[in-house]
């Protein structure tokens, strides 16, 4: 059986600078040439290998009619530059790629949406790309509204949406039209959890209907759950080509830095630009924590510090702890201890958390931090560290057996078993 997708050696390189080379009018050009004459021809010629940097460098995979393949790495490792390719947005620079049927992709929310345009047209100018007949769409065009929930505002332009009613309406419309191959990037981290599930359920059912499905994700539970291979990829190379749970496991293996005892919190990058302009989460410690991390069913300890420019009369603060696949294991709120956080305009504070005992089984496991009020977060980090249980019981010293398929976490119970007639004598 021929694959549904073939990509052979490819490549892609971008030019660095390019776009400072190329801008501006033909007399800034000549003058720019004038002052640094050597450098910038240098540049418009291309004759040098540092002026280049290769997002994709000698990608070869097949993926099967029917396959659902991962595609997870770090940023910048090259897995949206990969969908790009597929999807014919990006030329490649070397190699070949071989996709046998329609594409529908969905990669960041909105691509190939006007925005000018409503719900309704867009469902419709979408078909046309792909090449459906207005009738066959037709035909879908309830199934994907319905989906979407959008109904109310189908003849509304698409740039009133927000980013949730944009997303669900993309994402309807890829999964819905008549393509034989869905090209899927991270996109479904700007949905609510009810819809992130929706979405995996979809991919499902298209996936059993035969049609091949790419997808990029960091949500490392989706992936397992989802996919039956996964690729990592790693400096536009893939490293890695298995199962999902053992590409999963390779990623997290050599991906994750060592457990920590301080993470400059500061210093890492926010996703959204609104993030942090009131409240900045600056640092955290584990105050207790050894160099080899936490023993088993020993208390944790924390330190987080943060500044406020605003006054706010009650805010919150929330650790979570997520195992490797992404999934939460438990959430620690100090709202919902009833321990309300006032600041005011300029100062900094700091946040002790004691966390009792609560048996989190040895393992490596992922943090997360936010502040928030009013039902706004103010500042947010996930997965920005993580944190080692050690199977060694943190007083008696004793060896901790770390079984698998058990659960995250062991909590003692008491048992009592109870005669229900007396024993027969003879």
């Amino acid at each position: 059986m021929q694959p549904a997708i073939r990509v052979a050696h490819v490549s892609k390189r971008y030019q660095l600078g390019a776009r400072d080379v190329m801008g501006g009018s033909f007399r800034e050009l000549i003058s720019g040439l004038a002052k640094a004459p050597v450098r910038r021809l240098k540049r418009l010629s291309g004759s040098s290998e540092g002026d280049w940097f290769w997002a994709l460098r000698d990608v070869s995979f097949d993926v099967a009619p029917g396959e659902v393949l991962g595609v997870v790495g770090r940023n910048g490792a090259g897995k949206s530059t990969l969908l790009k390719v597929l999807s014919r947005i990006t030329d490649l620079t070397e190699g070949r790629v071989e996709l046998r049927g329609r594409v529908a992709s969905l990669l960041e929310v909105g691509t190939g949406f006007h925005p000018d345009l409503t719900g309704r047209e867009n469902i419709y100018l979408n078909g046309a790309i792909l090449g459906m007949a207005r009738a066959d769409l037709r035909k879908k065009f309830d199934a994907i509204v319905d989906f979407a929930e959008v109904a109310k505002f189908l003849d509304t332009p698409v740039k009133h949406y927000s980013s949730g009613m944009y997303l669900r309406l993309a994402f309807s419309v890829a999964a819905h039209l008549d393509g034989e191959i869905l090209l899927v990037d991270e996109v479904l981290a700007v949905g609510d959890a009810a819809f992130q599930q929706k979405c995996l359920g979809k991919m499902r059912d298209v996936s059993r209907g035969g049609r091949t499905v790419l997808f990029v994700s960091h949500n490392m539970a989706a992936v397992s759950a989802l996919c039956t291979r996964a690729l990592v990829m790693a400096g536009g190379r893939p490293v890695f080509d298995g199962g999902a749970a053992d590409a999963v496991r390779h990623y997290f293996e050599t991906n994750l830095a060592d457990s920590a005892a301080t993470w400059d919190l500061a210093a890492v990058p926010r996703k959204l630009d609104d993030l942090a302009k009131l409240v900045r989460l600056d640092r955290m410690a584990s105050t207790m924590v050894r160099a080899d991390g936490f023993r088993f069913d020993e208390p944790m300890q924390f330190r987080l510090e943060f500044s406020s420019q605003v006054a706010l009369q009650s805010m919150a603060c929330s650790v979570g702890i997520d195992d490797l696949y992404g999934s939460r294991v438990v959430t620690f709120d100090s709202r919902r201890e009833g321990v309300p956080i006032a600041t005011v305009a300029g100062g900094r504070y700091a946040i002790d958390l004691t966390i009792p005992s609560f048996g989190l089984l040895p393992g490596r496991y992922l943090l997360s931090v936010s502040v928030y009020s009013g039902g706004q977060y103010h500042d947010y980090l996930v997965h920005f560290g993580t944190i080692a249980i050690v199977p060694l019981e943190h007083e008696g010293g004793g060896y901790v057996d770390q079984a698998t398929g058990l659960g995250p976490i062991q909590v003692p119970s008491v048992w009592q078993v109870n005669a229900l007639e007396p024993a027969r004598t003879a």
